[in-house]
């Protein structure tokens, strides 16, 4: 499950000292161990879209969508290096505090509207993966309790009151064990899946003639590209993480070994998930468990975790909008009066605004018709834009006269395959929805 923690994105009108966000409260950065930082990336990587991964194998194929999974955890992974080759750059020339994230990369390359698009993508990205958190949970629950015959926006809007409340928590610490927690799930729901995979094989009930290696249909090719994208979330957090490390000279050895154990399990559980249950695959893995009251309560599980999970998806898109509001002139107005109620003022305004994301965002998650091809759109779109098209654009900018001529061609390659992949893939996955 990700637990995100985005450094705050300083402004160009206020010296970065001056600039703390969020309005409630925020943690201040640790370093790690390399075993820490290994956990961190794992943590920050794998979310909810492993359990789509089966349905994305039954769109494209086994064969098709291990080869995707693969080609997405070894493009996500070299342009992860790629910032921080960015960074490592503009530490060599004394400008380390000018980029301490994202969004400040995008300023230097790109001035103010590299910051603002930037900004726009990240903050689409989690509002984008906070809705699938929500269509998660709603269709989740809505199987648990399929017998009272509610709709699954009933249990998006009855989990949204839930989450304004713990998106007005000041710390996201207290949150971090159910992070843990939902993980376990995970595991536990991976593990009923392959144990499942594991009967049918035995009773004889598996044939790979009964299952599709390359799908025929051209439309389901980007689909699981979208899905395969998706599940390598986090991308983010990336400077975080290498910024967080003791040893940050170890951080390509540590960020390769966890890629490849994630992309080995994304692959195996893909395919065995669709190997056991074939074109009965369903969008999100645990609806085709067997109706036990142990599967219930896997379901259950899953959905308390990603609750309390939830804000720490919240937390840069609060982070964003906090920051501008910091930079209206109400709020100058306000702390510039320096009386007894504006300390109050200020934190009734971060309440509302927090719960209006939280209600805005259930809203859309209520007309998502359903997690796959939610989470293939999110994938094909920002995913894609932030994960390759940005970093292949800062690469060249930032490095451009000290490249060889194929790492020239290679970060142009990734920079026109990824802009044809979203538009493409956002087409695909609008008309599937």
């Amino acid at each position: 499950m990700i637990f995100i923690h985005l450094e705050p994105e300083p402004t160009m009108e206020l010296p970065t000292d001056a600039v703390e966000i969020p309005l409630l409260h925020s943690s201040p950065p640790r370093t790690t161990s390399t075993l820490q930082a290994l956990g961190n990336i794992i943590v920050s990587v794998v979310g909810t879209g492993i359990l789509g991964l089966p349905y994305a194998f039954r769109i494209a194929g086994w064969g098709a969508g291990s080869f995707g999974v693969a080609l997405a955890g070894v493009a996500t992974y070299y342009c992860m290096l790629l910032l921080v080759k960015c960074r490592e750059k503009l530490t060599s020339q004394g400008r380390s505090n000018e980029s301490r994230t994202f969004g400040d990369l995008g300023y230097i390359c790109m001035g103010s509207k590299g910051r603002y698009l930037t900004e726009f993508l990240i903050f689409f990205a989690q509002c984008g993966g906070s809705v699938a958190y929500l269509v998660f949970i709603g269709q989740n629950l809505s199987s648990v309790f399929q017998g009272h015959g509610l709709a699954m926006s009933y249990y998006i809007f009855l989990i949204a009151v839930v989450e304004v409340v713990l998106s007005w928590i000041p710390s996201l610490a207290a949150l971090a064990p159910f992070s843990i927690f939902a993980d376990i799930c995970n595991a536990i729901a991976m593990g009923i899946v392959v144990k499942e995979d594991i009967q049918k094989a035995i009773a004889g009930g598996i044939s790979f003639d009964k299952r599709t290696a390359i799908t025929s249909n051209m439309r389901g090719l980007p689909f699981a590209g979208g899905m395969a994208v998706f599940c390598f979330e986090g991308f983010g957090m990336t400077l975080a993480l290498e910024s967080s490390m003791k040893d940050k000279a170890a951080f390509p050895k540590v960020l390769a070994q966890a890629f490849v154990g994630i992309t080995t399990v994304y692959v195996l559980f893909g395919f065995s998930g669709y190997m056991a249950y074939g074109d009965e695959t369903r969008d999100i893995i645990t609806l085709n468990l067997p109706n036990t009251w142990s599967t219930k309560a896997i379901q259950v599980g899953l959905c308390v975790g990603l609750v309390f999970t939830f804000p720490m998806m919240l937390h840069p898109i609060n982070e964003i909008v906090e920051d501008k509001l910091k930079q209206s002139s109400w709020f100058e107005k306000i702390q510039d009066s320096n009386n007894v109620f504006s300390g109050k003022q200020l934190k009734v305004a971060t309440y509302i605004s927090r719960a209006i994301i939280v209600l805005g965002l259930a809203m859309l998650a209520s007309f998502v018709p359903g997690f796959g091809l939610f989470a293939s759109l999110v994938g094909s779109t920002v995913c894609a834009l932030i994960s390759f098209v940005l970093p292949a654009i800062f690469h060249l900018r930032l490095m451009g006269s000290s490249l060889s001529f194929s790492q020239k061609v290679l970060d142009s390659f990734i920079l026109i395959s990824g802009l044809l992949f979203a538009v493409y893939g956002t087409y695909n996955s609008l008309v599937g929805i």
